[in-house]
């Protein structure tokens, strides 16, 4: 793709920057053939991500299948980018990384009691920048 191409594909470490940029993102799960998606707040330093969450559907999906997809984007006025993370999701069980997990830079959104993290080791990275412009003639 040229630089003038209004879709460009990020390499992977465009993607990891991007990532570990990233506060806001999608967790994608899926049990028995049914999909689901989540909202998330997270931390990424490029090879991995961290969400922190309490009991519920997450936690027990990931029980069932831990392969997930994880997707995060962003703008400005002038273009916008989306990463895709493909992994495997485990929570955290161990002290030692439950406490390593504390000191992340990760807090709730909503002040729920959140004490249960999710890891993703990325085994694949994926992303698109796009250059935001007017929509061309139709016709």
């Amino acid at each position: 793709m040229s630089s003038d191409d209004p879709v460009q594909e990020l390499d992977r470490a465009e993607c990891r920057e991007l990532l570990k940029q990233g506060v806001l993102g999608r967790l994608a799960t899926t049990v028995g053939g049914e999909v689901d998606i989540f909202p998330v707040n997270y931390y990424s330093d490029g090879d991995s991500i961290l969400i922190r969450t309490a009991p519920g559907t997450k936690l027990l999906e990931l029980t069932v299948h831990s392969a997930v997809a994880f997707e995060t984007d962003g703008y400005t006025d002038t273009d916008a980018w989306s990463v895709v993370a493909h992994g495997r999701a485990r929570q955290l069980e161990q002290q030692a990384e439950i406490d390593e997990a504390d000191r992340a830079p990760l807090q709730p959104w909503v002040p729920t009691l959140k004490y249960r993290y999710i890891h993703i080791d990325v085994t694949a990275l994926s992303g698109r920048r796009f250059r935001r412009t007017a929509e061309p003639e139709r016709w």
